[in-house]
């Protein structure tokens, strides 16, 4: 089967850096669905990777979000049959969708909503359970509480707003620096926007917020002051990037709880209740077929080869992306 794989880390600008290449198609396990992918989209996680692949000793196949149609299963799976369309988000320890066809565990994908051309679907998986992970499952966001997404026009920000919308009559406010940032947070469900780039807690004031019971940061390091400011007693702070030196003297005052979410958590284990990805999916469907989430796709293109996606890693990686950019498979 055709697919695309990293060789050795090169910069994405290389036409190296990403390669075709033929594999085998490969066979489901007992809970296996067997896919063939029809589009993928490209994340932060997929460049991290590439980044720090070395040289494999086999031709390492990226991605983590995609949506296409279920062609073989393993003994084990009963919900879906082929010929299902689904939607997925992958798991590290196993080969990604940049191919033709892939292999996912039934438990962490659902069939995708009927409502979405496929592109439009891809768009969703990852993000939508990494921030579904984080406020509804370590915020626990409910009721009138007061919601911040800091970085809200990027992937996990544009489903996050949209998410805790769901969840709460409270306030939901993002962080953009740029207008076309805040027009796009606003058009999602945020009650309005600050800039990250400025401190927090003035606007925040100005905003009349007195706390938030949970803040969702893309852009935490040596932030921990200003989050703490602006914090409810007992708030939780969850983080999807890297926070060195983690000062948990500015958290101690409220008794602010901090955690690091990881979508891949579950999947890189094998915890017990690793099904609950597949079932964040289909409560995202269930919201998208009800009009209350919309597609974040802002960018597509097509043809899931190597040259294709090395333009839409460009996007990614160069830190301006508003929503997520989608690659469609043309003809295989």
């Amino acid at each position: 089967m055709p697919a695309v794989a990293v060789t050795e880390s090169l910069p994405i600008t290389n036409p190296h850096s990403l390669v075709d290449v033929k594999l085998p198609v490969p066979t489901p396990g007992p809970n296996d669905l067997l896919v063939e992918v029809r589009a993928v989209s490209v994340n932060p996680v997929d460049v991290k990777i590439r980044q720090g692949a070395g040289k494999p000793a086999e031709p390492l196949v990226l991605g983590f979000d995609g949506a296409g149609q279920v062609r073989a299963v393993g003994e084990a799976v009963e919900e879906l049959k082929v010929g299902d369309e689904v939607w997925f988000a992958g798991d590290r320890t196993r080969p990604g969708c940049y191919a033709r066809y892939t292999l996912i565990d039934q438990r962490v994908a659902s069939r995708r909503p009927g409502t979405l051309p496929t592109a439009a679907a891809a768009a969703l998986p990852l993000t939508a359970i990494t921030a579904s992970e984080a406020i509804r499952e370590h915020i626990g966001l409910s009721d009138d509480d007061a919601f911040l997404m800091v970085g809200g026009a990027g992937g996990v920000g544009s489903m996050a707003i949209q998410i805790a919308r769901t969840l709460t009559t409270g306030p939901v406010i993002a962080t953009a620096s740029r207008p076309e940032s805040d027009e796009w947070c606003r058009n999602l469900g945020a009650d309005a926007t600050i800039d990250h780039h400025r401190p927090l807690a003035d606007q925040v004031q100005e905003l009349g917020v007195e706390g938030f019971n949970g803040v969702l940061s893309a852009y935490s390091a040596g932030r921990e002051g200003d989050f703490a400011e602006i914090m409810a007693p007992f708030g939780t702070l969850v983080v999807i990037d890297a926070m060195p030196n983690l000062n948990t003297n500015a958290l101690k005052p409220k008794s602010l709880a901090v955690v690091a979410e990881s979508m891949f958590t579950r999947t890189q284990f094998h915890t017990s209740d690793i099904a609950e990805q597949g079932r964040i999916l289909a409560r995202v469907a269930e919201l998208v077929e009800s009009g209350r989430i919309r597609s974040t796709m802002t960018e597509r293109l097509k043809g899931i080869n190597a040259a294709t996606l090395r333009k839409a890693t460009e996007m990614v990686e160069s830190g301006h992306m508003i929503g997520k950019v989608v690659v469609e498979a043309d003809a295989w």
